[in-house]
């Protein structure tokens, strides 16, 4: 009885700090901004973006006249210049959605010795850089059941003023909402609910044949298990408390359960042709920004394919 009731107390206690974390990140949101534009920075200059020639109103580029295109596609006064035709190309804008998930439930806010941030920052602050990327590219994005899609200059600052004024559940999983064929879904979370769960979310959001990514975002902790002697693992969303006599003895069996679960993930996500990255949190976050935004660059060329 005495067990139990400490047991309720330490679940209780986990569950108002991890609750706490989550509400009480009005006050880092800035310094995550702040941290968000510094690694956007960093990456764009790495970066072409993902301008491309297309029906626009705005010049792109000059380029060799190909034999068997009509000639009214020929700038003439281009030409002019040298002993080539050149045809005028004007950039490619009709943008899509990138609809971004990231995931505030009270897992996630979880951070060991070895985390640079918690889980938690780190997807808030790759979410900021990745929405100001995108919509500097033209993009519009959105958070599901959130904030409709924008492209306004300032999405970073409504992104965030839309999380601190959110009074609904943390859910670990994005809403039911049924994304447009042509746009774009990136979800980040730990992904440690039940894999019914998963193949359910991951059903909706591919139901029209919207691309997307789900990035795992754990912390080093969660990868290798680095516990021994008696350790009392409390779940921060009120499944209970598990106490180990001898948690060196359970590393293996966590390491497998991990990665079949996350097997599981795997094959869903494959038979749809979506992603699934892991990211650590004690690596860097451009690393990640860098992989997406390069990802959905890429995508962006099967994108006009589909719809030509």
């Amino acid at each position: 009885m005495a067990d139990a009731a400490v047991h309720t107390a330490g679940e209780l206690e986990a569950v108002r700090r991890a609750d706490g974390e989550s509400r009480s990140l009005a006050a880092s949101l800035p310094r995550l901004v702040l941290e968000a534009r510094r690694i956007a920075n960093n990456v764009i200059h790495g970066l072409h973006g993902r301008r491309r020639a297309g029906p626009g109103e705005s010049f792109w580029q000059y380029r060799r006249f190909a034999t068997g295109e009509p000639a009214q596609n020929i700038d003439w006064r281009r030409s002019a210049r040298d002993d080539h035709l050149y045809v005028r190309e004007q950039e490619w804008e009709a943008s899509h959605t990138v609809w971004l998930w990231p995931d505030r439930s009270p897992s996630m806010a979880f951070a060991s010795k070895k985390a640079r941030d918690s889980k938690l920052e780190r997807a808030l602050i790759v979410t900021f850089a990745l929405a100001d990327l995108l919509v500097d590219g033209g993009e519009r994005v959105g958070i599901p059941g959130l904030m409709n899609p924008t492209s306004s200059r300032n999405v970073v600052d409504k992104m965030a003023q839309a999380i601190i004024h959110d009074t609904t559940t943390r859910a670990s999983l994005p809403p039911a909402f049924v994304p447009s064929p042509l746009s774009e879904v990136v979800v980040f979370s730990d992904f440690w609910s039940p894999i019914d769960e998963v193949r359910a979310t991951l059903n909706g959001l591919s139901s029209t044949g919207a691309h997307g990514t789900l990035v795992q975002v754990v912390d080093p902790a969660e990868e290798t298990f680095p516990y021994s002697g008696r350790i009392e693992f409390v779940e921060p969303e009120g499944a209970g408390v598990v106490t180990a006599g001898r948690a060196e003895t359970w590393a293996a069996d966590y390491v497998a359960r991990v990665e079949l679960h996350r097997e599981h993930i795997r094959a869903e996500t494959r038979r749809r042709g979506w992603l699934f990255p892991i990211h650590n949190t004690d690596r860097s976050a451009a690393e990640l920004l860098l992989y997406l935004h390069s990802g959905m660059a890429a995508n962006k060329g099967g994108q006009i394919g589909r719809r030509a």
